[in-house]
C-alpha cells in the first residue's frame, strides 16, 4: 500500500539526517529547494518538515530556516494524543506488542481515578513495547466498559484507538498527562530490559472523549534512554 507523499519524504529526510549527510547544526534546504528536489509541492514539504519537528529532527528558526538537532532517543510528543501503532508507523520504527495481562479489574485506585459507579466494569491491559529487539515500554491501560467493552488479546495487540474509532465510532478529543521520574517497580524489573537502569520515565494520563466522558486511564512506562518527550509551547501575550 503506498504511503502519503509527505511521510515518503519526511523518511527520506531522516534517513539523510541520520546519515549525516545532514548532520545535527547545520541547516536544510529551504522549502523552495526541497520542493524542487521531490518535485512536489511547498505544502507538501511543509507538511514533512512539521513531522520532523514535531519528532525532534528539526528546530525551525525565523529567519534562518530548518535547524537539525540532536536524534539520538526517539522523540514522543507531549500534548498530542497519538496511539503506539501511529507513533511507531510514523518514526519508522521495528516494534512488536506482547500483551501480558488482559481482564477485569476491581482494584480500587484504578476506579477512583476513572470516577466510576458501583455498577461500571472496569478492565484493563498491559502491553509490553518491544523496539528492536529490546523491551523499552509497558503501557498499562484501563477502560470504563460502560464506554469500551473488553477487547480481545488480538485487538489489543494491534490498536486499540484504531478500534474506538472505526468500529465503536466514538472520538478521543484530549487527555491531562503527568510526566515523573521513578524508581522501577519489581514489575517493570520484570518486563522490561532495564540491567544498568535505576529510573523510568512514566506518564498517567486520563483521556476523554468529545463529549467530555472519561473513558481511560493510561500508565506508560518508558526505560529512559531510548526516549526524550517533547512539547511546543507558545507563549500567550499579556
Amino acid at each position: 500500500m503506498s504511503r502519503k507523499k509527505y511521510l515518503v519524504i519526511y523518511h527520506d529526510l531522516v534517513d539523510k539526517i541520520q546519515t549525516n549527510v545532514w548532520p545535527k547544526n547545520s541547516l536544510l534546504p529551504s522549502e523552495h529547494d526541497l520542493s524542487e528536489m521531490y518535485q512536489t509541492s511547498r505544502e507538501t514539504i511543509r507538511k514533512a518538515l512539521n513531522l520532523l519537528a514535531q519528532n525532534g529532527y528539526i528546530q525551525k528558526v525565523q529567519g534562518k530556516g530548518s535547524v537539525v538537532i540532536d536524534f539520538d532517543t526517539f522523540s514522543f510528543p507531549v500534548s498530542g494524543i497519538v496511539s503506539y501503532k501511529e507513533l511507531v508507523e510514523e518514526l519508522g520504527l521495528s516494534s512488536k506488542t506482547i500483551v501480558s495481562q488482559l481482564g477485569y479489574t476491581e482494584a480500587m485506585d484504578i476506579r477512583y481515578k476513572l470516577d466510576v459507579s458501583a455498577k461500571d466494569k472496569v478492565w484493563g491491559v498491559t502491553r509490553v513495547r518491544e523496539i528492536s529487539s529490546e523491551k523499552v515500554i509497558i503501557d498499562k491501560d484501563f477502560f470504563n466498559e460502560k464506554y469500551v467493552p473488553l477487547l480481545s488479546k488480538e485487538t489489543c495487540e494491534d490498536s486499540i484507538y484504531h478500534y474506538i474509532e472505526k468500529e465503536l465510532g466514538l472520538t478521543i478529543s484530549y487527555a491531562q498527562k503527568e510526566i515523573v521520574v521513578e524508581n522501577p517497580t519489581e514489575g517493570d524489573r520484570e518486563l522490561l530490559d532495564l540491567e544498568g537502569f535505576s529510573n523510568v520515565v512514566v506518564i498517567r494520563s486520563l483521556v476523554y472523549l468529545d463529549d467530555s466522558s472519561l473513558f481511560q486511564y493510561t500508565e506508560s512506562r518508558h526505560r529512559p534512554d531510548k526516549f526524550r518527550f517533547v512539547e511546543f509551547a507558545r507563549r500567550v501575550r499579556r
